[in-house]
């Protein structure tokens, strides 16, 4: 049987799409005739019953907008099967029988619950990490590159007048791709991440010859899974004498209007993820690879790492020389 009405959450650290994946699930809803509703703050949104529903107009002038205008939060509660439980009941007294889950990684996770609970759910990758897999990019994650690059360029700018090295230190605790991608496109000298092991030494002797050849600076991106870049800065000091400035990002990263690429990949999976309700599927993450939509058991997706891309990552080193 197919769905009648369905709703849409985000939840987790949000991401620059969100809102244009919203704009899309409820949208798309309402053009095949279902009624769509919008849960506020997540999980806790759901466990607090606070939903409401959404109209053509409720999502206008949203597509350019960062953040997620569902907001988002922790719940505790909805870790207990107690939570879970009630977060389904809440739906269902109120006729709600699909479910579109925007988020990452722990988004994911409760999403898997409910659809073992009975409610039809589909996952969009929401996060700006790039780590789930069985898609090649996640919703948020072009957006902070971009913003990533901007900020090197500024720091380049400076680095190269004072003749200066400079660490920035991006997120990315357990996936490297902000460092790897934001790297590669700035041409840093140096991208440490979680998935590669690395040498201080070399790192420190390479940028002494650099800097005995000529070179006027010398950039390092070091995701934020690696460790802190005052830590590395001052084991960079203790072994060559230079002692290289840092910045950290932050949310920036978060922050800002989300690039075409990103609004264009929110829109087509929003879109998919209530074309494949209808149909009757769910418990499925809907990704898009080389250019195709898929959906992905989320069971599957949860127990699965995301593959480094190592051969960017290769790329890198040869063009930093």
């Amino acid at each position: 049987m197919s769905v009648k009405k369905i709703a849409v959450l985000t939840s987790g650290g949000d991401s620059q799409g969100m809102n244009a994946a919203v704009r899309a699930v409820v949208r798309s809803g309402l053009y095949h005739g279902l009624e769509v509703f919008a849960v506020q703050r997540g999980y806790s949104g759901l466990i607090n019953d606070d939903i409401r529903e959404m109209d053509l107009r409720s999502v206008g002038d949203i597509i350019q907008r960062g953040g997620t205008i569902l907001q988002t939060a922790r719940c505790k509660e909805f870790v207990t099967p107690e939570g879970q439980q009630l977060a389904a009941d809440n739906l269902r007294k109120r006729g709600i029988d699909g479910l579109v889950v925007i988020g990452g990684d722990g988004s994911y996770q409760g999403a898997n619950k409910l659809s073992k609970l009975g409610i039809k759910t589909m996952g969009l990758p929401g996060t700006i990490d790039n780590d789930i897999p069985f898609t090649d990019f996640t919703i948020g994650f072009d957006t902070a590159v971009s913003i990533v690059v901007d900020a090197i360029n500024k720091i380049r700018d400076t680095m190269s007048s004072h003749e200066r090295s400079s660490i920035v230190e991006v997120m990315g605790r357990h996936c490297g791709d902000i460092a790897l991608y934001a790297g590669l496109a700035s041409g840093a000298e140096t991208i440490l991440v979680p998935e590669v092991p690395y040498d201080l030494d070399e790192i420190a002797n390479r940028m002494s010859e650099n800097f005995s050849q000529g070179k006027r600076h010398s950039i390092i991106i070091v995701a934020e899974g690696v460790g802190k870049g005052e830590n590395i800065s001052a084991e960079i000091m203790k072994r060559n004498g230079i002692e290289p400035r840092v910045t950290v990002l932050g949310h920036i990263q978060r922050g800002g209007t989300p690039t075409h690429n990103d609004r264009i990949l929110a829109s087509s999976l929003g879109d998919f993820a209530v074309r494949r309700l209808i149909e009757g599927d769910s418990g499925k993450s809907c990704g898009m690879i080389k250019g195709e939509l898929v959906a992905t058991d989320i069971d599957k997706v949860v127990n699965t790492k995301k593959q480094f891309n190592m051969e960017l990552y290769e790329l890198s080193k040869r063009l930093s020389q």
